[in-house]
Protein backbone atom coordinates (compact mmCIF):
# COMPACT_ATOMS: atom_id res chain seq x y z
CA UNK A 1 0.00 0.00 0.00
CA UNK A 2 1.22 3.50 -0.79
CA UNK A 3 2.63 5.42 2.17
CA UNK A 4 0.89 8.57 3.38
CA UNK A 5 3.80 10.89 2.58
CA UNK A 6 4.22 9.41 -0.90
CA UNK A 7 0.50 9.79 -1.57
CA UNK A 8 0.63 13.41 -0.43
CA UNK A 9 3.56 14.18 -2.75
CA UNK A 10 1.92 12.51 -5.76
CA UNK A 11 -1.36 14.36 -5.23
CA UNK A 12 0.43 17.68 -4.76
CA UNK A 13 2.35 17.20 -8.01
CA UNK A 14 -0.70 16.19 -10.03
CA UNK A 15 -3.02 18.82 -8.54
CA UNK A 16 -0.63 21.76 -8.97
CA UNK A 17 -2.15 24.21 -11.47
CA UNK A 18 -0.29 24.49 -14.80
CA UNK A 19 1.65 21.25 -14.14
CA UNK A 20 0.15 18.82 -16.64
CA UNK A 21 1.03 15.19 -17.28
CA UNK A 22 3.86 15.97 -19.70
CA UNK A 23 5.52 18.45 -17.35
CA UNK A 24 5.09 16.11 -14.39
CA UNK A 25 6.67 13.31 -16.39
CA UNK A 26 9.68 15.48 -17.25
CA UNK A 27 10.13 16.41 -13.60
CA UNK A 28 9.93 12.79 -12.51
CA UNK A 29 12.49 11.80 -15.13
CA UNK A 30 14.84 14.49 -13.85
CA UNK A 31 14.40 14.06 -10.09
CA UNK A 32 13.09 10.52 -9.62
CA UNK A 33 10.07 11.02 -7.36
CA UNK A 34 7.42 13.64 -6.54
CA UNK A 35 9.02 14.42 -3.17
CA UNK A 36 12.38 14.91 -4.85
CA UNK A 37 10.74 17.42 -7.18
CA UNK A 38 9.59 19.50 -4.21
CA UNK A 39 12.96 19.14 -2.50
CA UNK A 40 14.84 20.30 -5.61
CA UNK A 41 16.58 23.70 -5.40
CA UNK A 42 14.98 26.54 -7.38
CA UNK A 43 17.93 26.73 -9.77
CA UNK A 44 17.39 23.09 -10.78
CA UNK A 45 13.68 23.66 -11.35
CA UNK A 46 14.35 26.74 -13.50
CA UNK A 47 16.28 24.57 -15.94
CA UNK A 48 13.08 22.64 -16.68
CA UNK A 49 10.23 25.03 -15.95
CA UNK A 50 9.05 28.52 -16.64
CA UNK A 51 9.12 30.90 -13.71
CA UNK A 52 5.34 30.67 -13.45
CA UNK A 53 5.35 26.87 -13.18
CA UNK A 54 8.24 26.85 -10.73
CA UNK A 55 6.34 29.30 -8.54
CA UNK A 56 3.22 27.12 -8.73
CA UNK A 57 5.21 24.14 -7.43
CA UNK A 58 6.27 26.11 -4.37
CA UNK A 59 2.66 26.89 -3.41
CA UNK A 60 0.48 23.85 -2.58
CA UNK A 61 -3.12 24.14 -3.86
CA UNK A 62 -5.50 25.42 -1.12
CA UNK A 63 -7.62 22.26 -1.29
CA UNK A 64 -4.68 19.84 -1.20
CA UNK A 65 -4.80 18.93 2.50
CA UNK A 66 -8.50 18.09 2.26
CA UNK A 67 -7.90 15.92 -0.83
CA UNK A 68 -5.02 14.06 0.82
CA UNK A 69 -7.10 13.36 3.91
CA UNK A 70 -10.14 12.29 1.88
CA UNK A 71 -8.04 9.96 -0.25
CA UNK A 72 -6.33 8.43 2.76
CA UNK A 73 -9.68 7.83 4.47
CA UNK A 74 -11.03 6.34 1.24
CA UNK A 75 -8.06 3.94 1.08
CA UNK A 76 -8.45 3.03 4.73
CA UNK A 77 -12.11 2.09 4.23
CA UNK A 78 -11.39 -1.25 2.54
CA UNK A 79 -8.63 -3.61 1.44
CA UNK A 80 -10.03 -3.62 -2.08
CA UNK A 81 -9.17 0.09 -2.52
CA UNK A 82 -5.83 1.03 -4.01
CA UNK A 83 -3.75 3.91 -5.29
CA UNK A 84 -1.05 2.72 -7.70
CA UNK A 85 1.71 5.10 -8.76
CA UNK A 86 3.99 4.91 -11.76
CA UNK A 87 6.86 2.65 -10.72
CA UNK A 88 4.75 0.57 -8.32
CA UNK A 89 5.09 -3.22 -8.90
CA UNK A 90 1.30 -3.40 -9.37
CA UNK A 91 1.31 -0.76 -12.11
CA UNK A 92 -0.03 -2.25 -15.38
CA UNK A 93 2.87 -3.20 -17.65
CA UNK A 94 0.75 -2.68 -20.77
CA UNK A 95 0.31 1.03 -19.99
CA UNK A 96 4.07 1.48 -19.67
CA UNK A 97 4.30 0.69 -23.38
CA UNK A 98 2.00 3.59 -24.32
CA UNK A 99 2.89 7.19 -25.09
CA UNK A 100 0.93 8.77 -22.24
CA UNK A 101 0.59 6.44 -19.24
CA UNK A 102 -1.25 7.86 -16.22
CA UNK A 103 1.00 8.78 -13.33
CA UNK A 104 -1.40 7.73 -10.60
CA UNK A 105 -4.23 5.20 -10.74
CA UNK A 106 -7.09 4.83 -8.27
CA UNK A 107 -8.66 1.37 -8.25
CA UNK A 108 -11.40 -0.57 -6.45
CA UNK A 109 -11.65 -4.34 -6.70
CA UNK A 110 -9.38 -7.12 -7.93
CA UNK A 111 -6.11 -5.28 -8.45
CA UNK A 112 -4.47 -8.27 -10.19
CA UNK A 113 -6.73 -7.63 -13.19
CA UNK A 114 -4.58 -4.58 -14.03
CA UNK A 115 -1.95 -6.97 -15.36
CA UNK A 116 -4.26 -9.68 -16.65
CA UNK A 117 -4.48 -10.28 -20.43
CA UNK A 118 -7.43 -8.27 -21.68
CA UNK A 119 -9.49 -7.07 -24.64
CA UNK A 120 -11.47 -3.81 -24.85
CA UNK A 121 -15.10 -3.94 -25.97
CA UNK A 122 -16.53 -0.53 -26.86
CA UNK A 123 -19.25 1.00 -28.98
CA UNK A 124 -22.33 3.16 -29.24
CA UNK A 125 -24.18 4.61 -26.27
CA UNK A 126 -27.37 4.06 -28.28
CA UNK A 127 -26.93 0.60 -29.77
CA UNK A 128 -29.49 -1.52 -31.53
CA UNK A 129 -30.88 -4.41 -29.48
CA UNK A 130 -28.74 -6.76 -31.58
CA UNK A 131 -25.66 -4.62 -30.97
CA UNK A 132 -26.14 -4.76 -27.20
CA UNK A 133 -26.68 -8.51 -27.40
CA UNK A 134 -23.53 -8.92 -29.49
CA UNK A 135 -21.49 -6.95 -26.96
CA UNK A 136 -22.80 -9.06 -24.10
CA UNK A 137 -22.26 -12.36 -25.94
CA UNK A 138 -18.73 -11.52 -27.12
CA UNK A 139 -17.75 -10.28 -23.65
CA UNK A 140 -19.13 -13.40 -21.99
CA UNK A 141 -17.26 -15.65 -24.40
CA UNK A 142 -13.99 -13.74 -24.03
CA UNK A 143 -14.29 -13.78 -20.25
CA UNK A 144 -15.02 -17.51 -20.21
CA UNK A 145 -11.85 -17.96 -22.26
CA UNK A 146 -9.91 -16.19 -19.49
CA UNK A 147 -9.54 -12.71 -20.96
CA UNK A 148 -10.50 -9.64 -18.95
CA UNK A 149 -12.91 -7.33 -20.77
CA UNK A 150 -12.14 -3.60 -20.48
CA UNK A 151 -14.66 -0.87 -21.21
CA UNK A 152 -15.75 2.57 -20.04
CA UNK A 153 -18.99 2.07 -18.01
CA UNK A 154 -20.94 4.21 -20.51
CA UNK A 155 -24.51 3.45 -21.43
CA UNK A 156 -25.12 1.04 -24.30
CA UNK A 157 -22.33 -1.22 -25.53
CA UNK A 158 -20.01 -0.54 -22.56
CA UNK A 159 -22.61 -1.56 -20.01
CA UNK A 160 -23.57 -4.68 -21.95
CA UNK A 161 -19.91 -5.67 -22.25
CA UNK A 162 -19.29 -5.28 -18.50
CA UNK A 163 -22.45 -7.23 -17.71
CA UNK A 164 -21.49 -10.10 -20.01
CA UNK A 165 -17.89 -10.24 -18.84
CA UNK A 166 -18.88 -10.61 -15.18
CA UNK A 167 -20.17 -14.08 -16.04
CA UNK A 168 -16.70 -15.47 -16.77
CA UNK A 169 -13.40 -16.00 -14.97
CA UNK A 170 -11.75 -13.14 -16.86
CA UNK A 171 -14.17 -10.62 -15.35
CA UNK A 172 -14.03 -6.94 -16.31
CA UNK A 173 -12.34 -3.56 -15.79
CA UNK A 174 -14.29 -0.30 -15.97
CA UNK A 175 -12.13 2.73 -16.75
CA UNK A 176 -14.09 5.83 -15.75
CA UNK A 177 -13.75 9.56 -16.29
CA UNK A 178 -14.65 10.66 -12.76
CA UNK A 179 -13.28 10.15 -9.28
CA UNK A 180 -14.02 6.69 -7.92
CA UNK A 181 -16.25 8.13 -5.22
CA UNK A 182 -18.73 8.99 -7.97
CA UNK A 183 -20.61 6.88 -10.51
CA UNK A 184 -21.46 8.21 -13.95
CA UNK A 185 -23.92 7.58 -15.44
CA UNK A 186 -26.10 7.12 -12.35
CA UNK A 187 -28.05 4.43 -14.19
CA UNK A 188 -25.01 2.19 -13.82
CA UNK A 189 -24.76 2.49 -10.04
CA UNK A 190 -25.63 -1.19 -9.42
CA UNK A 191 -23.37 -2.31 -12.25
CA UNK A 192 -20.49 -0.26 -10.82
CA UNK A 193 -20.96 -1.92 -7.42
CA UNK A 194 -20.90 -5.37 -9.08
CA UNK A 195 -17.70 -4.48 -10.92
CA UNK A 196 -16.08 -3.16 -7.73
CA UNK A 197 -16.94 -6.45 -6.03
CA UNK A 198 -16.12 -8.96 -8.81
CA UNK A 199 -13.98 -6.96 -11.25
CA UNK A 200 -12.05 -3.69 -11.06
CA UNK A 201 -12.97 0.00 -11.24
CA UNK A 202 -10.14 2.27 -12.42
CA UNK A 203 -9.64 6.04 -12.68
CA UNK A 204 -6.68 8.38 -13.07
CA UNK A 205 -8.74 11.23 -11.61
CA UNK A 206 -8.70 12.38 -7.99
CA UNK A 207 -11.60 11.68 -5.67
CA UNK A 208 -14.36 14.20 -6.05
CA UNK A 209 -13.73 14.74 -9.77
CA UNK A 210 -17.13 15.24 -11.46
CA UNK A 211 -18.03 14.05 -14.98
CA UNK A 212 -16.25 16.53 -17.28
CA UNK A 213 -16.66 16.08 -21.03
CA UNK A 214 -12.94 16.39 -21.80
CA UNK A 215 -12.07 13.53 -19.43
CA UNK A 216 -13.88 10.83 -21.38
CA UNK A 217 -11.79 10.94 -24.58
CA UNK A 218 -8.70 10.99 -22.33
CA UNK A 219 -9.75 7.90 -20.41
CA UNK A 220 -10.07 6.08 -23.77
CA UNK A 221 -6.27 5.93 -23.99
CA UNK A 222 -6.29 3.79 -20.84
CA UNK A 223 -8.96 1.47 -22.26
CA UNK A 224 -6.90 0.99 -25.42
CA UNK A 225 -3.56 0.87 -23.61
CA UNK A 226 -4.49 -1.77 -21.04
CA UNK A 227 -5.51 -4.31 -23.66
CA UNK A 228 -4.16 -6.56 -26.38
CA UNK A 229 -6.87 -5.45 -28.75
CA UNK A 230 -10.04 -3.39 -29.06
CA UNK A 231 -13.37 -4.69 -30.38
CA UNK A 232 -15.78 -2.07 -31.72
CA UNK A 233 -19.30 -3.52 -31.72
CA UNK A 234 -21.38 -0.63 -33.07
CA UNK A 235 -20.24 2.92 -33.72
CA UNK A 236 -21.33 5.91 -35.78
CA UNK A 237 -18.73 7.75 -37.82
CA UNK A 238 -18.28 10.38 -35.09
CA UNK A 239 -18.28 7.92 -32.20
CA UNK A 240 -15.79 8.19 -29.38
CA UNK A 241 -15.20 4.46 -29.87
CA UNK A 242 -13.24 5.32 -33.01
CA UNK A 243 -10.92 7.37 -30.81
CA UNK A 244 -10.31 4.27 -28.72
CA UNK A 245 -9.64 2.25 -31.88
CA UNK A 246 -7.17 4.85 -33.16
CA UNK A 247 -5.38 4.91 -29.81
CA UNK A 248 -5.18 1.11 -29.88
CA UNK A 249 -3.54 1.23 -33.30
CA UNK A 250 -1.10 3.89 -32.12
CA UNK A 251 -0.17 1.66 -29.19
CA UNK A 252 0.47 -1.25 -31.55
CA UNK A 253 -2.61 -3.22 -30.48
CA UNK A 254 -5.14 -5.11 -32.60
CA UNK A 255 -8.46 -3.60 -33.68
CA UNK A 256 -11.55 -5.71 -34.40
CA UNK A 257 -14.96 -4.65 -35.70
CA UNK A 258 -18.31 -6.36 -36.09
CA UNK A 259 -19.97 -5.54 -39.43
CA UNK A 260 -23.61 -4.59 -39.75
CA UNK A 261 -26.19 -3.35 -42.20
CA UNK A 262 -24.97 -0.81 -44.76
CA UNK A 263 -28.11 1.18 -43.95
CA UNK A 264 -27.51 1.39 -40.18
CA UNK A 265 -25.77 4.55 -38.89
CA UNK A 266 -24.41 2.55 -35.93
CA UNK A 267 -22.48 0.31 -38.34
CA UNK A 268 -20.74 2.98 -40.39
CA UNK A 269 -17.94 3.47 -37.92
CA UNK A 270 -17.24 -0.27 -37.86
CA UNK A 271 -17.28 -0.41 -41.65
CA UNK A 272 -14.84 2.51 -41.81
CA UNK A 273 -12.49 0.67 -39.43
CA UNK A 274 -12.68 -2.48 -41.53
CA UNK A 275 -11.81 -0.48 -44.66
CA UNK A 276 -8.80 0.89 -42.77
CA UNK A 277 -7.56 -2.58 -41.86
CA UNK A 278 -9.44 -3.61 -38.72
CA UNK A 279 -10.17 -7.33 -38.60
CA UNK A 280 -13.78 -8.20 -39.39
CA UNK A 281 -15.09 -10.60 -36.75
CA UNK A 282 -18.35 -12.44 -36.36
CA UNK A 283 -17.47 -14.61 -33.35
CA UNK A 284 -15.29 -14.39 -30.27
CA UNK A 285 -13.22 -17.25 -31.68
CA UNK A 286 -12.04 -14.90 -34.45
CA UNK A 287 -10.55 -12.62 -31.78
CA UNK A 288 -9.00 -15.47 -29.82
CA UNK A 289 -7.41 -16.89 -32.96
CA UNK A 290 -6.04 -13.49 -34.03
CA UNK A 291 -4.51 -13.04 -30.58
CA UNK A 292 -3.23 -16.66 -30.72
CA UNK A 293 -4.90 -17.10 -27.38
CA UNK A 294 -5.26 -20.86 -27.69
CA UNK A 295 -1.44 -21.14 -27.68
CA UNK A 296 -0.74 -18.32 -25.20
CA UNK A 297 1.43 -19.37 -22.22
CA UNK A 298 -0.56 -17.10 -19.89
CA UNK A 299 -3.93 -18.50 -20.91
CA UNK A 300 -5.71 -19.84 -17.82
CA UNK A 301 -7.26 -23.28 -17.89
CA UNK A 302 -10.97 -23.38 -18.78
CA UNK A 303 -13.22 -23.03 -15.76
CA UNK A 304 -14.96 -26.26 -16.56
CA UNK A 305 -13.48 -29.61 -17.40
CA UNK A 306 -14.42 -31.61 -20.45
CA UNK A 307 -18.13 -32.28 -20.00
CA UNK A 308 -19.79 -35.63 -19.97
CA UNK A 309 -22.40 -36.74 -22.49
CA UNK A 310 -25.09 -35.53 -20.09
CA UNK A 311 -24.16 -31.89 -20.80
CA UNK A 312 -27.46 -30.29 -21.92
CA UNK A 313 -25.89 -28.39 -24.80
CA UNK A 314 -24.16 -31.50 -26.13
CA UNK A 315 -27.36 -33.44 -25.77
CA UNK A 316 -29.31 -30.77 -27.68
CA UNK A 317 -26.62 -30.60 -30.39
CA UNK A 318 -27.00 -34.24 -31.34
CA UNK A 319 -24.51 -35.16 -34.04
CA UNK A 320 -25.58 -33.03 -37.00
CA UNK A 321 -24.43 -29.43 -37.70
CA UNK A 322 -26.80 -26.80 -36.32
CA UNK A 323 -27.01 -23.00 -36.25
CA UNK A 324 -26.90 -20.98 -33.03
CA UNK A 325 -30.50 -19.80 -33.51
CA UNK A 326 -31.76 -23.31 -34.12
CA UNK A 327 -29.89 -24.63 -31.09
CA UNK A 328 -31.16 -21.73 -28.96
CA UNK A 329 -34.74 -22.58 -29.94
CA UNK A 330 -34.09 -26.27 -29.31
CA UNK A 331 -32.62 -25.88 -25.82
CA UNK A 332 -34.41 -22.70 -24.73
CA UNK A 333 -31.25 -20.83 -23.68
CA UNK A 334 -30.68 -17.14 -24.55
CA UNK A 335 -28.11 -16.67 -27.34
CA UNK A 336 -25.54 -14.92 -25.13
CA UNK A 337 -25.46 -17.72 -22.56
CA UNK A 338 -25.47 -20.37 -25.28
CA UNK A 339 -22.61 -18.68 -27.17
CA UNK A 340 -20.50 -18.63 -24.03
CA UNK A 341 -21.19 -22.32 -23.35
CA UNK A 342 -20.40 -23.26 -26.94
CA UNK A 343 -17.07 -21.45 -26.70
CA UNK A 344 -16.22 -23.41 -23.54
CA UNK A 345 -17.11 -26.62 -25.40
CA UNK A 346 -14.89 -25.54 -28.29
CA UNK A 347 -12.01 -24.91 -25.88
CA UNK A 348 -12.47 -28.35 -24.33
CA UNK A 349 -12.55 -30.02 -27.75
CA UNK A 350 -16.15 -31.24 -27.59
CA UNK A 351 -17.59 -28.93 -30.26
CA UNK A 352 -16.27 -27.60 -33.55
CA UNK A 353 -17.38 -24.41 -35.31
CA UNK A 354 -18.01 -24.99 -39.02
CA UNK A 355 -18.28 -22.50 -41.91
CA UNK A 356 -21.62 -20.73 -42.09
CA UNK A 357 -21.78 -20.35 -38.28
CA UNK A 358 -22.72 -23.98 -37.78
CA UNK A 359 -21.79 -25.99 -34.69
CA UNK A 360 -21.20 -29.72 -34.52
CA UNK A 361 -20.47 -32.07 -31.68
CA UNK A 362 -17.22 -34.01 -31.87
CA UNK A 363 -17.33 -37.66 -30.93
CA UNK A 364 -14.51 -38.45 -28.51
CA UNK A 365 -12.34 -41.40 -29.43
Amino acid sequence: MIEHDDLAAWLRLLETPSIGRDTARRLLAAFGSPQAVFDAPPVALRELLTAEKAAALRSPPPSLDALIEATWQWLDAGEERHVVALGDPAYPRALLETADPPLLIHAVGRLALLNAPSVAVVGSRNPTPQGAENARAFATALSHAGLTVVSGLALGIDGAAHDGALAGQGSTIAVVGTGLDRVYPKRHLKLAHRIARDGLMVSEYALGTPPIAAHFPLRNRLIAGLTRGTLVVEAALQSGSLITARLALEAGREVFAIPGSIHAPQSRGCHALIKQGAKLVDSAVDILEELRWFDAPDRPSPTTSSPSVEDPVLTALGHDPVTLDALSARIGWPPAELSARLLALELSGDVVRLPGQLFQRLVQA
